[in-house]
């Protein structure tokens, strides 16, 4: 659903792109805490939150390459503000989605650089909010275990996708730039964008289940259930680690091993697996083809990239050159990423160290 420039006009862009900027600085305060804890020892968390948030950034680019057919001469892929809001939290989900958009407008021409702010409320705000809302809503109805947290994250990340298609169709309503009828463009958009919800959610369900499985107290999601999650060490199922200090193996506690792991799958999936994804258009450029929306697009500003397309350029075998894109992808998104959370973990934790100087003095007078 990436949206290329000249689909909204400038008014409009603009618009979208002050509240995608307004959506990510409440976001950057709201990951501070995800990201930090609300205390000194939580805050430790951080250490290994923030790598854990860029491999997630990473990991959603990697399946946005992933496009999979959904009807005859359409396909879909994941967008991933279900999935990321549950492992990592929605503030830090957002700010997950908005920096895969960014590199792949910039590196990939991939969704227009005007359109940014469009694509990163349809993608990353909408995806988010809608995602976690029936994700926590559902929560409080199911009991309270492992299996809800999946059921929830799949029904989550199900209408999270025509919910993006209902923001777009809004935006186009306000400033589409050909007169192709609103109710089309609605009906088009949702209806197809049903289907790729549902690719979505087996996606989301998945990818959550497989990392409750072995690392419970991973899933951001998961917090705060009554019933104990367990961890698989050695074996052996054991407690998970609780908010009261209790004594976990060092291989429970390590991340690395995940860390790792999803790296590795990331560079598999952007790398190999992609080569065999569908090359039919996505919903919204099948949508945009058969209704006309597509009339007065504009060509790239990044069009020339070396990477444009998912390519590198110069390269001339395609299973190769696709191949090598995907692998930059994955690792310039997990570098730069990596890095904005930890920028936003250390802020945090300069923050409860001040709070922490500022109290002790107080006492001491």
């Amino acid at each position: 659903m990436h949206v290329p420039d000249g689909f909204i006009d400038a008014p409009v862009s603009i618009a979208a792109g002050v509240a995608a900027a307004g959506a990510v600085a409440v976001s950057l305060r709201g990951a501070r805490r995800e990201l930090g804890g609300t205390s000194q020892a939580e805050g430790s968390g951080g250490e290994r939150a923030a790598p854990l948030a860029g491999l997630v950034a990473a990991f959603i680019f990697a399946v946005q390459m992933l496009n999979f057919p959904v009807a005859a001469g359409t396909s879909g892929h994941l967008l991933g503000g279900a999935l990321a809001a549950i492992l990592v939290g929605p503030y830090t989900g957002v700010l997950c989605v908005s920096v895969v958009l960014l590199m792949q407008g910039v590196l990939f021409a991939d969704g227009g650089l005007t359109a940014l702010g469009v694509n990163v409320m349809n993608m990353a705000v909408v995806t988010v909010v809608v995602a976690y809302a029936v994700f926590r809503g559902l929560l409080k109805l199911l009991p309270d275990t492992r299996r809800s947290v999946t059921v929830a994250a799949f029904a989550g990340a199900l209408l999270s996708v025509p919910g993006a298609a209902v923001m777009f169709t809004l935006l186009y309503a306000l400033g589409g730039t050909t007169d192709v009828p609103l109710g089309k463009v609605f009906t088009a958009m949702v209806g197809v964008h049903v289907l790729i919800g549902i690719g979505e959610a087996v996606i989301t369900a998945a990818t959550v289940g497989a990392v409750l499985a072995v690392r419970p107290d991973l899933v951001h999601g998961a917090r705060g259930l009554a019933a104990p999650l367990k961890l698989r060490v050695g074996g052996e199922l054991v407690d998970a680690p609780s908010a009261a200090p209790v004594a976990a193996p060092a291989a429970a506690r390590s991340t690395k091993p995940v860390w790792i792991t999803g790296l590795i799958t990331a560079l598999v999936l952007a790398g190999f697996v992609s080569f065999y994804a569908s090359t039919s258009p996505d919903g919204l450029e099948k949508v945009a083809a058969d209704k006309g929306i597509d009339q007065n697009v504009k060509e790239h500003a990044t069009a020339d990239s070396p990477l444009a397309d998912y390519s590198v350029k110069d390269v001339g075998d395609a299973r190769l050159s696709g191949g090598l894109a995907g692998v930059i992808g994955v690792g310039a998104t997990v570098a730069v990423g990596t890095g904005i959370f930890w920028t936003v973990r250390r802020r945090r934790a300069e923050d409860l160290t001040a709070a922490s100087t500022s109290s002790t003095a107080s006492t001491a007078v």
